[in-house]
């Protein structure tokens, strides 16, 4: 007995030490990644918050930290850490795979509203990608001018050539790149924490602001300047989304340990040492984060904070490019090229054109607003709009999943609660559209635009395409009897609506009065599900003697490979010739021209045209061999 359990303990031994390894590897990970937005806020916070005072008093600056800290506590550690990462989708989150739990089940105008506000919310989120890299970038490098006012004038130049470098490497994908971002993420959320410490220790009074009676005191007093000053203070929770949006990628609990564990100790400990600084030299409102070093440590804490920020750029880059391909998947954008950079993690890819756009924002903001107080404003206004958005689609779903009425009541109280408070946020940076806010406003208004013509017209093809077509089954036992000319080999004909005759098979029996001696119907369809399982992949249906209905199925994280998908489909089915040489691919090529009675306005039909005329063809989206597909061309009237 005394040496089994030996044995079993010794044994378990290394597997308690590996599993604790992976965790202590996933935490750091989510530091590098899930952190880097929020961890670079110090940079531009506390300053943004009092630098509108001209006669900087204790109570100020005890009042504004009070509320400050208060608001990490409630947004992010209770409201995104605690709630918010209840509602995953199979494990992923973000707006989009919050929407299609929220409308599932769901018809009608609630339905409708909630995917409207979804999109918007989502199209807010390109506006936070181009500003996060250049707000991040500019305070990093604003610190060479606390080293010395000669090198003020190199701060845009130095900021461009950065991003410049780092929208050019994004094609080499974020794989070499990652393993250092957790690192270099742990020694600076250690290093704002060392600097905390060391500036509390010299004006311990400032710990005063952890009371909230500081921060009820400052509201009381001057409740229109708390108002307005919720605009500023609300960029300490810039990047609460990714907490969000990048579970899928490091799981609950390693973002939560990391958050409890390192990076709320740490912030709030910068914070208050910025705090404790003002109250011992007002002065220091110049540049709070950068002055808490000693002479000989600002140079290096610029370079360390400029890494800091090129990371924080980075995760908000990569952000873009999955939200971007989720888009793409559930039907909300057109057709793009994804390019994959790791042969292991599917999650890393690169969108080239998304990158351009990208770039060229991002330089743009840098040379109109030139620097990090300028584009302050513009900035909170995006993360209170997806944060709003977040609240509305958690109060359309939790509720709603609750297992009886005492459950149903309370998260009905906390999300009420949280959405007032959210839409508080967003009222008091609504406030300052005229100094920046206009600038994540527009872009959201456009790419909202888009999303949602891009949509509507394919909604109205679709509709179109199954008012006008006929059964497959019928057509194809027709054909059956009075056959055309066969000629070898297989015809795959692509198809949006399974069931009907696609255009490309009539097109195909008009001009060349031939069938092929197997035929076979495919359809992608997009799950709303972040991945599909191997036994979920696909459905074959046989429809006549020699003809077969398929249905292939992706997740909106997953990329459609039709030749693999075939692959699997003969394995199942062997009576199926999908031999590759002997297989050739009908599409059809769709060209909108304007109708009798036009379902679109003008504007919007052209626009839906442009989309359509440039977004990736189908044969490099599905992975299809470009020398075995044989477009047929035919004119839609919307």
């Amino acid at each position: 007995m005394t040496t089994g359990t030996a044995s079993a303990s010794a044994s378990s031994a290394p597997a308690a030490v590996s599993a604790s390894s992976s965790r202590a590897a996933m935490v750091i990970g989510a530091l590098g990644v899930v952190y880097g937005d929020i961890g670079t806020s110090p940079l531009y916070t506390l300053r943004a918050c009092l630098v509108g005072y001209g006669d900087l008093r204790p109570e100020h600056v005890l009042g504004v930290l009070s509320i400050l800290f208060w608001m990490l506590m409630l947004v992010v550690s209770f409201k995104y850490i605690m709630l918010v990462l209840r509602a995953d989708n199979r494990g992923e989150g973000g707006t989009l795979a919050l929407l299609e739990l929220a409308i599932r089940g769901r018809s009608g105008r609630m339905r409708t509203f909630l995917i409207g506000l979804a999109i918007f919310g989502a199209a807010l989120f390109y506006g936070d990608s181009m500003i996060t890299p250049a707000i991040s970038v500019l305070s990093a490098l604003e610190g060479i001018s606390v080293v010395s006012n000669r090198f003020e004038h190199w701060v845009v130049p130095l900021s461009l050539l950065i991003l410049i470098g780092l929208f050019m490497i994004q094609s080499r994908g974020t794989g070499t790149m990652g393993k250092l971002f957790g690192p270099i993420m742990t020694v600076w959320f250690g290093t704002l924490a060392v600097l905390g410490i060391w500036q509390i220790a010299q004006a311990p009074g400032v710990l005063a602001a952890l009371n909230p009676m500081w921060g009820l005191h400052f509201v009381v007093e001057s409740p229109r300047a708390s108002f307005v000053l919720l605009g500023s203070v609300v960029l300490a929770l810039t990047g609460a989304e990714a907490l969000y949006a990048d579970m899928g990628h490091f799981g609950r609990g390693a973002i939560q340990r990391a958050w409890f564990w390192m990076v709320m100790p740490a912030l709030t400990l910068c914070y208050f040492g910025q705090g404790a600084l003002l109250l011992r030299d007002p002065e220091a409102i110049a540049n709070p984060f950068f002055l808490m070093a000693p002479d000989w440590g600002i140079a290096p804490l610029v370079g360390l904070a400029t890494l800091a920020t090129i990371i924080a750029s980075q995760a908000v880059i990569s952000g873009a490019y999955s939200m971007t391909r989720q888009a793409v998947q559930l039907g909300y954008w057109p057709r793009m090229e994804i390019l994959h950079t790791s042969a292991v993690e599917k999650g890393q890819i690169y969108l080239p054109q998304v990158n351009a756009l990208l770039l060229g924002a991002v330089l743009l903001l840098v040379l109109v607003f030139r620097s990090s107080d300028n584009l302050a404003a513009a900035y909170g206004f995006a993360v209170t709009g997806t944060m709003l958005t977040t609240s509305v689609l958690l109060l359309s779903l939790m509720p709603r999943a609750a297992v009886n009425g005492p459950r149903r009541a309370m998260w009905w109280g906390i999300l009420g609660f949280l959405l007032v408070f959210d839409m508080l946020l967003f009222s008091a940076n609504a406030l300052k559209v005229e100094e920046g806010g206009w600038l994540p406003l527009m872009v959201g208004i456009i790419v909202f635009t888009l999303m949602g013509t891009w949509r509507r017209g394919r909604y109205l093809l679709n509709a179109l395409q199954q008012r006008d077509r006929q059964p497959l089954a019928e057509f194809m036992e027709q054909l059956e009897q009075y056959p055309p000319a066969r000629v070898q080999g297989t015809a795959i004909f692509m198809t949006m609506s399974p069931g009907n005759v696609p255009p490309a098979l009539l097109h195909n029996l008009k001009h060349n009065k031939v069938l092929h001696d197997h035929v076979v119907f495919l359809t992608i369809h997009s799950a709303d599900v972040p991945y599909v399982s191997a036994e979920e992949r696909f459905s074959v249906t046989k429809l006549s003697a020699s003809s077969w209905q398929a249905v292939v199925t992706y997740g909106f994280k997953e990329e459609p490979n039709v030749p693999d998908a075939l692959r699997e489909v003969a394995e199942a089915y062997p009576e199926l010739d999908l031999e590759p040489m002997r297989t050739s691919y009908y599409l059809s090529r769709q060209t909108v021209v304007a109708a009798k009675r036009p379902a679109m306005r003008r504007w919007r039909r052209a626009l839906f045209a442009f989309m359509s005329r440039n977004s990736t063809r189908s044969t490099k989206f599905f992975k299809i061999p470009p020398n075995r597909v044989v477009e047929m061309g035919m004119q839609v009237e919307l």
